[in-house]
């Protein structure tokens, strides 16, 4: 173990990319493809989860398919540093269930925020509630005109 990094060998690599694939395969069929037990890999799995490598299993939703048809990326840089003001910031992109990615960036943006709305006039709504709960320096936001690639698999 490094740097507090829960150890992941080459048997749980390839556990993991099964599970990223398609985490409802059964656990015959992952064994299977993975050359372990059942019961080896329904160990491992717990340990995954248990470390927190695996985060969660969810569904993946097309946007579009319920709805969500607009994606914009809008980036914040702010002048405030302290932490009351990441408190209020980090409450506000919590509480907003449009924002489905937010980063924190090092270089002259602060912030980075993926939202998917049905359209401009929900992104409006949606920009016009976020401007009112913090104050922001500047912020810019970008429609996206196509996704070209979307993946949740990682190279591991």
């Amino acid at each position: 173990m490094q740097s507090g990094k829960p150890s992941v060998d080459e048997d749980d690599r390839k556990i993991l990319r099964e599970v990223q694939r398609d985490c409802t395969r059964a656990l015959d069929r992952i064994a299977e493809r993975v050359g372990l037990s059942r019961t080896t890999v329904w160990n491992r799995m717990q340990k995954l989860v248990e470390s927190g490598t695996i985060l969660r299993q969810a569904a993946i939703i097309d946007p579009r398919m319920v709805g969500l048809d607009q994606t914009f990326f809008i980036t914040i840089r702010t002048s405030r540093h302290d932490i009351e003001w990441l408190e209020t910031f980090r409450k506000a992109v919590t509480d907003m269930p449009q924002i489905t990615e937010a980063h924190r960036l090092a270089g002259t943006t602060d912030y980075l925020l993926k939202v998917q709305v049905a359209s401009t006039e929900a992104f409006d709504s949606f920009y016009k509630d976020l401007v009112s709960r913090i104050p922001i320096f500047d912020v810019s936001s970008s429609l996206s005109m196509e996704t070209m690639k979307r993946s949740l698999d990682l190279e591991i």
